[in-house]
């Protein structure tokens, strides 16, 4: 099975929106330089280290290259992934 391969032509509408990099299905409401931002701006360092580790992913980098950019497992970047996907970035 795998994961679904996104075609370049397809909408964000018809995506759900959505966007996939690297087989990773990411919000489309965010980039890596405004996560990457965000991170500069964030005052919780696990929260800065978390956006840094999903920007990375929207560049194009594998679970792998995050969570050695989080030191952390791939388990916890697919943790970060998924409640990333609910609800976004925390505010606060």
């Amino acid at each position: 099975m795998g994961f679904p391969k996104a075609d370049e032509s397809e909408s964000m509408e018809q995506t759900g929106g959505l966007r996939w990099v690297s087989a990773i299905c990411l919000r489309s409401d965010f980039d890596g330089d405004g996560l990457r931002l965000l991170a500069r701006q964030a005052k919780d360092a696990g929260q800065a280290r978390r956006l840094l580790a999903l920007a990375s992913i929207y560049d194009g980098g594998t679970r792998a290259d995050a969570a050695r950019l989080g030191s952390v497992t791939v388990q916890i970047v697919r943790d970060w992934v998924g409640a990333f996907q609910r609800a976004g970035v925390p505010t606060g």
